[in-house]
């Protein structure tokens, strides 16, 4: 996949118990590494559909859940890829 978006963690707590709360309310997420070019993290972030934007982000608000940023991530025609922080 060329284009999708990711919520990056400043601690695997957050990362583990935002996937537990996301896997509850039925939203379609992957639970990854965090690519390189994010820099600083837990290690774990979770790829999500950029339509689930704003339940993501009620889910995460509701339960007091912290994390690095939500990124854009895609590759260019080299396989370059380039991550772009839209929120905090």
């Amino acid at each position: 996949m060329n284009d999708f978006y990711l919520i990056s963690f400043n601690s695997t707590h957050h990362a583990i118990r935002t996937e537990k709360l996301l896997k509850e309310a039925g939203l379609k997420f992957l639970t990854l590494p965090t690519p390189r070019e994010i820099t600083a993290s837990c290690g774990l972030s979770i790829k999500f559909e950029y339509e689930e934007i704003d339940k993501v982000n009620a889910i995460m608000s509701e339960n007091n859940l912290d994390r690095r940023g939500i990124f854009h991530i895609t590759k260019d025609e080299d396989g370059k890829k380039n991550a772009v922080k839209i929120e905090d």
